[in-house]
């Protein structure tokens, strides 16, 4: 697991580059790269790590992530099951705004534009009120060649600059610094997580995989993603939990609990009141809801 830095081909002709992948399912290690990142997920179902944010991202989804922000997009176990055939259909556009897109947003025209490249180093999620716009323009910008697909991508950025309410990736955006050595330690502890969460996760074992002692690992972990190793798991098993709510295969809440690593309902109960703001019993009642 050596990836942490990425490299884009980028061409030195080229100012965006723009990528459509179909395949099994996402690269699948933490990693990072020079480029701006804005990535719309077509078809596809995980857990999103960037900097200190989690959650789950779905199909129809929009994320822009900052240059040299650690990330990965963690595909559900079904898409590691040749069986399931599922795949992950995205289109992906990178650039550099300090490399030959700097030319056009040093432009006095661009300025409302660079102010909010400026400030993409946490990265963002575009609220689903935006997101079809944006998904039409990004389309465009894929379809077209040359100097056309630049003054689409111009007009992407415009509408980017322009939309309320974007939920950021990251509280803090020091993770997005830090080593090759730290990168690949902290890619073994989120992939034991990820593919450990339903069992009981130990402060020592987590410590021994990143080879720290537990009091030196406590520190460690706060420092690069802004929260406790147990808020961490938490925010996990709630997220894992969320998504077999919304799939309705479960028997109860007590069912609920138990497969996605808590030890007893009572606590889950108050975990993920905690995390979402609403009662497990609550937020199936809501999404059925939405259905009607």
């Amino acid at each position: 697991m050596k990836v942490v830095q990425f490299t884009i081909p980028v061409s030195k002709e080229k100012t965006i580059v723009v990528q459509e992948d179909i395949l099994p399912y996402y690269y699948n290690h933490l990693h990072r790269h020079r480029e701006v990142q804005i990535e719309w997920v077509i078809e596809g179902t995980g857990i999103l790590i960037a900097g200190n944010y989690m959650q789950r991202f779905e199909s129809g989804d929009v994320y822009i992530i900052g240059a040299n922000q650690s990330h990965i997009f963690k595909n559900d176990e079904a898409y590691f099951d040749p069986e399931e055939k599922k795949q992950i259909h995205s289109v992906s556009i990178f650039f550099n705004p300090t490399h030959l897109m700097g030319n056009i947003l040093n432009m006095p025209e661009m300025n409302g534009v660079r102010k909010f490249v400026d400030g993409l180093h946490n990265g963002f999620q575009i609220p689903y009120a935006s997101a079809e716009v944006i998904k039409k323009t990004i389309s465009e910008v894929m379809q077209n060649k040359d100097s056309l697909r630049v003054a689409s991508f111009i007009t992407l950025l415009h509408q980017f600059a322009t939309v309320r309410n974007m939920k950021p990736l990251a509280t803090n955006n020091s993770e997005q610094m830090i080593s090759e050595v730290e990168g690949i330690r902290m890619d073994q502890i989120f992939q034991h997580l990820v593919a450990n969460y339903k069992n009981h996760i130990s402060l020592n074992e987590i410590s021994e995989i990143a080879n720290l002692t537990p009091q030196a690992f406590c520190r460690y972990f706060k420092k690069h993603t802004d929260k406790t190793f147990v808020s961490f798991l938490n925010e996990l098993r709630v997220n894992e939990a969320c998504k077999m709510i919304v799939s309705g295969k479960f028997d109860s809440f007590s069912d609920v609990s138990y497969q996605t690593g808590f030890d007893n309902v009572t606590n889950f109960n108050r975990v993920f009141k905690k995390t979402m703001g609403k009662s497990p019993r609550e937020y199936h009642r809501d999404f059925r809801n939405r259905l009607i």
